[in-house]
């Protein structure tokens, strides 16, 4: 499938360094670009709606209080985060212009509850939600991000960290194959760039025949469906020799030489922190590589 939107969260203190990667890959395949500008959620607080009165808690008049001085905070921040948005999303514009992208800049306001649910809307309506070293540094809306645009959006996100060469046109792609949903959404979504590939490596980590569906010779089954699709295809089975299997993939992706890593995102909903831990680590651990993910 052809990446027509791409989708990209930046905070308002960030750099343009996400920015220029995700309009870099806009224009390796004619894409639209989204920008959507978050500023950092105030995590203590949420935006309380203001009605005519101040509703009364069995707490007492101390917490009345305090729900209003929450409120006089949210307010002061709002006012001053507003034109703090307003000149970075005409920076971006700026920037965009000059590069004659389709594209379209944003801003959403959202409290630290309500920034999934945003991410979420957005990332359903493009093709790819790009994670660039920016949003990979910010510890508060870096996980925000991953978890909404990976999680219940059946969509795919291409994480690249800092130093790494983003490209939609790899030329060596090596997919972590273990014949689970994840790795199956994640081949699917990735279809496109592994078909236009010069090589894909289908790599499994200790298979076993007949097991998780696998079939007789593992990796023959995944193999011959890309092969219909047309991309040229190996399968490599790898021994772990008691290594996690993180680290023979990766080892394995310098091995091969390879311009990216597409592997499935695995995890239930209360392992998402620990995600996106796993992801920073793979990043600042493992080769410098973009990293394609689906769910």
């Amino acid at each position: 499938m052809g990446f027509k939107t791409v989708l990209c969260l930046t905070g308002a203190d960030h750099s343009d360094q996400d920015i220029r990667t995700a309009a870099g890959l806009c224009a390796e395949v004619g894409a639209h670009l989204s920008v959507r500008i978050i500023p950092a959620p105030m995590l203590a607080m949420s935006y309380l709606p203001i009605g005519d009165g101040i509703p009364e808690w069995p707490t007492g008049r101390g917490q009345t209080m305090a729900t209003l001085n929450n409120r006089y905070r949210q307010i002061d921040r709002f006012s001053q985060d507003v034109p703090r948005l307003e000149r970075r999303s005409k920076d971006i514009q700026r920037l965009l212009r000059a590069m004659c992208l389709s594209y379209d800049v944003d801003t959403d306001y959202p409290d630290a509850t309500g920034l999934g649910e945003v991410v979420r809307q957005h990332a359903r309506c493009a093709d790819l939600t790009l994670v660039g070293p920016a949003l990979l540094n910010d510890s508060i809306l870096g996980p925000l991000v991953i978890n909404g645009s990976l999680f219940d959006t059946g969509k795919p996100v291409l994480i690249v960290p800092d130093g790494a060469e983003a490209t939609l046109w790899p030329r060596r792609v090596l997919v972590g194959w273990d014949s689970r949903l994840e790795a199956c959404r994640a081949v699917r979504e990735a279809l496109g760039l592994l078909c236009a590939a010069q090589e894909v490596c289908v790599a499994l980590v200790d298979p076993k025949a007949n097991y998780n569906g696998n079939g007789a010779e593992p990796g023959a089954d995944i193999a011959a469906y890309l092969t219909r699709h047309g991309a040229r295809v190996s399968v490599d089975r790898l021994p772990s020799g008691g290594k996690p299997v993180a680290a023979v993939l990766a080892q394995h992706a310098i091995d091969r030489s390879a311009d990216m890593i597409v592997m499935g995102a695995y995890g239930s909903r209360r392992l998402r922190e620990r995600l996106f831990g796993g992801v920073t680590r793979w990043i600042f651990e493992k080769p410098i590589l973009p990293l394609f993910m689906a769910r």
